[in-house]
């Protein structure tokens, strides 16, 4: 389905929510295109690019429609790699804790990483010239949600600071091809180092203004909201609105299924950390916590990337639960339990990565 793997992990078919598993996204720095996470909220369009049209507006001095080719030849293209993690990331583990009615129960698939290329959202923001009592920077897509009540396209904003810093996108491209139709053809929002809900596919039209945006999806979902809170009655600004990363990791390999040969066992997985902050360190234990060694890290393909990272562990026989954490280079440090990071929408899961395995 939507050129993706047939072993992709399918939370939802309409609208297409699915995963990559683990082992998919083992010793891959760029994720291809049909192991990619696809989070959706309503249909994917089919949008022509060549009648495909960017309106900019709110309070800016020069109004813009832009064509797929005005932006392609009206500014400087660039290519960035960027790693993009849902808000939903890990939330099997918190379902593990207490339920979470209504949510699909992501695991640790819903991050990929790809080359992007576009143009800086700043320049095209440039030519609009910004208003003064200008601090957000709204987008609007044409995909209609059937979860905002009442219905309505998915949105969202970031702020204008962020929107002018050099990192963001409007991009065209993934992995060196068009950008297919899952993933926001033919244009879309990168914005790295946030939440993917922040990126917004298939966008039609940017928006300046002196507040975050309206939209259902920026003003009540996508909200981490108090652990005794009712998400059926939250409203808009209810909690607070989810941007940036926290840090987290998960283990990649071993990838839980099969019986593994007791002695010297490789671990490998991803580390994330959002907004400018990078991996500094990964600790890899193999007796629940009481011991840790650090693991060794890949390079990196830029800022905005995630790390691989590879340990070997005397793994015993029986069965061991392996577990890892990360440290960002601001000296964040993944918290131990999902007990203490719970929340009634799932969002946010960066509690230690923690996997059993059975070894004889």
């Amino acid at each position: 389905m939507w050129g993706k793997r047939e072993d992709m992990i399918v939370h939802e078919t309409d609208p297409y929510n699915a995963e990559a598993p683990r082992a998919a996204l083992a010793g891959r720095m760029l994720t291809p295109v049909e192991a990619f996470y696809s989070r959706n909220h309503g249909p994917i369009p089919l949008i022509d690019p060549q009648a495909w049209r960017l309106t900019v507006g709110g309070l800016v001095t020069r109004p813009l429609e832009l064509s797929l080719e005005d932006l392609k030849s009206r500014y400087p293209a660039r290519t960035l790699t960027a790693t993009l993690q849902c808000a939903g990331n890990r939330r099997a583990g918190l379902v593990q804790v207490r339920d979470i009615p209504g949510e699909d129960p992501w695991g640790p698939g819903a991050i990929s990483t790809a080359r992007w290329t576009g143009i800086s959202l700043a320049s095209v923001l440039e030519s609009a010239g910004v208003r003064p009592g200008a601090a957000h920077v709204a987008f609007g897509a044409p995909d209609v949600s059937q979860i905002a009540d009442p219905p309505q396209p998915f949105g969202g904003s970031i702020s204008l600071g962020k929107a002018l810093a050099g990192e963001v996108m409007l991009a065209w491209e993934m992995n060196g091809q068009p950008l297919p139709a899952a993933h926001g053809a033919p244009v879309r929002v990168v914005v790295p180092g946030y939440i993917g809900a922040r990126s917004v596919k298939w966008v039609e039209r940017m928006t300046v203004q002196d507040q975050p945006s309206g939209n259902y999806f920026q003003a009540i979902a996508y909200r981490l909201l108090p652990a005794d809170a009712d998400p059926k009655s939250a409203g808009p600004g209810d909690g607070f609105s989810l941007s940036v990363v926290a840090v987290n990791a998960d283990i990649l390999q071993p990838d839980g299924h099969g019986i593994l040969r007791a002695g010297p066992t490789e671990v490998t997985g991803y580390a994330y950390a959002g907004d400018d902050r990078g991996i500094a360190r990964v600790d890899v234990s193999a007796d629940g916590g009481r011991n840790w060694q650090q693991a060794a890290l890949d390079g990196q393909a830029g800022p905005w990337a995630w790390r691989h990272w590879r340990a070997v562990i005397d793994l015993p026989a029986g069965d061991t639960e392996i577990t890892a954490r990360a440290w960002d280079t601001a000296a964040s440090v993944q918290p131990e339990s999902p007990e203490h990071v719970w929340n009634p929408k799932g969002y946010a899961n960066n509690s230690w990565a923690r996997l059993r395995v059975t070894a004889r």
